[in-house]
């Protein structure tokens, strides 16, 4: 016998969804080719395996038959293709994550996850805060103020915000206190305008009149600013750790600011189940989790 394995799988697909239209559509054939495939089989098998009606196809008993047999063959082959490809190609995952978080906590990390990955492929792409529009991505680990709105959600751990500048600065107005915050620019993030209000709300300031507010579209633009003395920044934590142990920052006031804001990993609804994907979330929770 020389059936073409096409022919076999139009057959299954037909006899599932009952429609030469739907099948072809799952095929990426036109109906009339996989009419003409199933008309070869049946010709080969010396039976029809479909009673063709006007506006549908029904299944004849031997059909039924030759479809209960044929049917698991068929999905033993294409898993087994499946299985063979996926062992011989690397996959590509792609995730996308604020820049800051890459920066100073994912990608530091990186290291560990090719060693132990070497098969799979990771794209990444970065978002300036959690205002700009996500991208399309496999997975997203995003920044908010609650949970986000999607149907999986990982919870992986809060920050705080802690005012930090160069030594300089540092050296400069350790002894004035409070008072520094008249003198020198503080600097945020614009997703957080009034974040240096709340700061001093907590610490209790009274009459907070902060000389100037300079505000930046990234958090490593706060950073990068206050560590090139621009001025006296709320820096996220513990992200900014590697800045503070570098001494490129240091903590001028020892109070933080609480937020619920928090890092969450995302798998989007329209993914389907993908151990490579599930590794990777895996990974990112042990990795990432408070």
């Amino acid at each position: 016998m020389q059936t073409p394995i096409r022919g076999l799988r139009s057959f299954c697909i037909a006899a599932k969804c009952l429609s030469f239209k739907h099948a072809a559509t799952q095929l990426f054939l036109t109906p009339s080719a996989v009419s003409h495939q199933i008309k070869q089989l049946e010709e080969q098998l010396g039976f029809e395996l479909f009673q063709r009606q006007t506006r549908a196809i029904v299944l004849t008993s031997a059909g039924k038959q030759f479809y209960h047999a044929i049917q698991p063959i068929i999905n033993q082959l294409e898993s087994t293709i499946a299985d063979f490809t996926n062992s011989q190609q690397n996959q590509t995952i792609t995730i996308s994550m604020p820049e800051f978080f890459a920066s100073e906590l994912f990608v530091p990390k990186l290291g560990e996850w090719t060693q132990l990955n070497p098969s799979i492929n990771l794209q990444l792409e970065t978002v300036k805060s959690a205002s700009e529009p996500a991208k399309a991505a496999d997975l997203s680990i995003v920044l908010a103020n609650g949970q986000p709105n999607a149907s999986i959600v990982h919870e992986l751990f809060p920050i705080r915000y802690a005012p930090a500048c160069n030594k300089k600065l540092y050296k400069k107005w350790v002894i004035h206190g409070f008072d520094a915050l008249k003198s020198v620019p503080l600097i945020l993030h614009q997703s957080r305008p009034w974040a240096w209000h709340q700061w001093a709300d907590r610490v209790n300031i009274e009459d907070f009149d902060p000389k100037q507010i300079i505000q930046f579209d990234s958090m490593f633009g706060v950073a990068r600013a206050a560590q090139q003395g621009m001025g006296i920044a709320l820096v996220p934590l513990p992200m900014s750790r590697a800045w503070f142990s570098e001494q490129l920052l240091v903590k001028l006031f020892d109070h933080e600011l609480i937020t619920n804001d928090k890092y969450y990993l995302i798998q989007h609804e329209s993914i389907e189940y993908n151990p490579a994907l599930d590794t990777f979330a895996q990974w990112v929770k042990q990795t990432f989790l408070a």
